[in-house]
């Protein structure tokens, strides 16, 4: 069997152990064999072809990391709404109870509002303002909705 027939078929298996895995990183290094098999087609000695398949494989792994595909997330799960489908859904909340800094709720104001059949504790975020009416959930934290007047999730 040719040179350039088992460099492609390397890059092959690769390419289907990257659709198991679904990181592009194996990917990028079937690229760098691919490259290599067509060094090897071209009749580069074997030491070109190992060369070329690793200076390949290399950079495209730098440029994929590099990219917004190789960036890790760094929205936190409970402000994700990718993660829980509640993110961003509306709540009305009737009153506020104002909190003292010793009962340890957490919070400065707080409620306790119907949400999809049942009783939740809601907490105000930080920079939204405590007044009757619609607010939008930005965070979950344990059994604690955290609300925020707009439907932004900053």
């Amino acid at each position: 069997m040719s040179g350039w027939v088992m460099w492609m078929l390397a890059a092959g298996v690769l390419i289907v152990a990257e659709l198991a895995t679904t990181t592009l990183y194996l990917l990028m290094v079937a690229i760098g064999l691919a490259v290599g098999g067509v060094a090897a087609l071209i009749g580069l000695d074997v030491e070109w072809q190992l060369l070329v398949a690793a200076v390949v494989a290399l950079v495209a792994t730098y440029l994929l990391r590099r990219s917004r595909f190789g960036k890790q997330s760094k929205v936190k799960a409970e402000r994700d709404p990718n993660v829980n489908l509640d993110i961003g859904q509306s709540i009305t909340v009737d009153q506020w109870q104002h909190n003292s800094a010793t009962d340890g709720a957490g919070g400065e104001f707080t409620a306790r509002v119907k949400y999809r059949g049942a009783l939740w504790d809601v907490e105000l975020a930080p920079a939204a303002t405590a007044q009757a009416g619609l607010f939008f959930i930005q965070e979950i934290r344990g059994s604690r909705l955290i609300l925020g007047n707009s439907p932004d999730l900053h």
